[in-house]
């Protein structure tokens, strides 16, 4: 989790909203990594989740993952947790929980509703304070450029 989190610094540094994820296989051998790259595809799934699965497949030849486990610094949104279980992700593990989107616990989960065909383990709070306190410091920079670009706007209209 700790490498995790100082590549998701180094992501936010960019400009994206810093959340990185890994898949490791039964042999915690990394199979597929993945960080958020919305703003820089402009892909509305550009999920590290579904960049960490999308390698993975392709590497393990397979959609099927149960005997693997994801890695996550921020809780899946119901999309990624969606697509984790359609994947049969064995495991998850994140740090911070998502109280907005969270789709393992945050607002519903996924994993334990009766809709669910498969049933994963998932482990929160894996260097919690960490992940939420870096999550939060980089929002309230991203919304202070957003009012700063705003007010020049507005100076020079």
């Amino acid at each position: 989790m700790k490498r995790l989190l100082n590549r998701a610094k180094i992501l936010g540094m960019a400009g994206e909203v810093p959340v990185c994820a890994v898949i490791l296989d039964n042999n915690g051998k990394c199979i597929g990594h993945g960080c958020n790259t919305r703003e820089r595809s402009r892909d509305p799934l550009g999920h590290a989740e579904l960049m960490a699965l999308r390698q993975a497949a392709l590497l393990k030849s397979d959609w099927r993952f149960n005997d693997c486990t994801l890695i996550v610094t921020l809780e899946p949104c119901t999309m990624c947790a969606g697509a984790l279980i359609q994947a049969r992700m064995g495991k998850v593990i994140f740090a911070a929980q998502d109280l907005k989107r969270g789709g393992l616990g945050g607002t519903i989960n996924l994993a334990s509703h009766k809709s669910a065909h498969h049933r994963m383990i998932v482990e929160s709070g894996v260097m919690e304070e960490e992940a939420r306190n870096h999550l939060q410091k980089w929002f309230k920079q991203r919304r202070k450029a957003s009012r700063e670009n705003l007010e020049v706007q507005n100076q020079t209209s």
